[in-house]
């Protein structure tokens, strides 16, 4: 029996140049195991557990093979751990380029800052809130980009786990915070969440209450990451036309409304009691 081709991999981006590198590279690998097998493309998917149009995308090098996938085609094929290796590669590019850039930026920084204006942040998200949220999109994604993007979302998440820790801040927006957004439950479980991350020792979580009126932040998402070089990179919304800025004058200015913002929110021990409240009201 064999199974779905969008559980069994992910569709390459055209426009990531190392990334369709290495899956036209793994592709070829194992169709020429494949040809020195004698086996046809038919009869390999049957093997492996997976549809022939699958076998042709893999090989071709347009579609992202699973862990999985690899580890069942290296033992039909004998590879002898050669193409289950492979995966070592793959799982590199696995996620958009866009956010492996993002999240190889984040791994680096020793402070995060944060202001979100229409969503809970990425880093804060938990699964489920995160498949809803992208799930959402018009024009729709598939359900396999949806998993695709919902995992590099999370992969981001790893930042939490670094020793030694990132000095990590993020203001939200009430707003979102009331929106159940996936039903009640992911709802609940979100919140919690928020609280969890809200109670690490180096995480600064504050919530800007709709009743503060005007403010520096209005105009869309704020975020600035320092490095140990004492190199920074920043970009917001509303300024310098939303592209990534690491000039000294520009990310004072970033630094400036985010201090405003973070001045007009809750304190954090508000902000927790805040989120506790919302979640006693689910």
């Amino acid at each position: 029996m064999t199974v779905e081709t969008d559980e069994a991999g992910w569709e390459v981006d055209p426009d990531d140049e190392w990334g369709v590198a290495v899956i036209t590279t793994v592709g070829r690998q194992l169709k020429l195991r494949r040809e020195a097998a004698g086996m046809r493309a038919g009869d390999f998917g049957v093997a492996v557990g997976y549809g022939e149009d699958l076998v042709y995308k893999v090989e071709g090098g347009k579609r992202i093979p699973r862990q999985e996938y690899l580890d069942r085609a290296d033992e039909v094929l004998g590879a002898g751990g050669l193409l289950s290796a492979a995966w070592e590669d793959v799982k590199k590019v696995r996620y958009p380029k866009r956010v492996r850039e993002l999240g190889k930026l984040e791994g680096k920084a020793v402070e995060i800052a944060l202001y979100e204006c229409h969503i809970i942040p990425g880093l804060l998200q938990t699964r489920e809130h995160a498949r809803a949220v992208i799930g959402a999109a018009q024009p729709p994604y598939s359900p396999d980009d949806v998993e695709r993007m919902v995992a590099a979302r999370l992969a981001r998440q790893s930042v939490f786990a670094r020793s030694p820790a990132p000095a990590l801040s993020f203001v939200l927006e009430e707003g979102p915070l009331r929106r159940p957004i996936g039903g009640t439950m992911v709802w609940r479980a979100q919140l919690e969440r928020l609280l969890e991350v809200g109670r690490s020792h180096n995480v600064v979580l504050q919530v800007m209450r709709t009743s503060c009126g005007t403010h520096s932040g209005l105009d869309g998402r704020i975020e600035v990451l320092k490095f140990p070089d004492g190199t920074a990179v920043g970009r917001s919304d509303g300024a310098f036309s939303g592209r990534p800025i690491t000039e000294p004058r520009h990310l004072r200015i970033l630094e400036l409304r985010y201090g405003t913002i973070r001045a007009q929110a809750l304190s954090p021990e508000e902000s927790l009691a805040f989120i506790e409240e919302l979640l006693g009201e689910t």
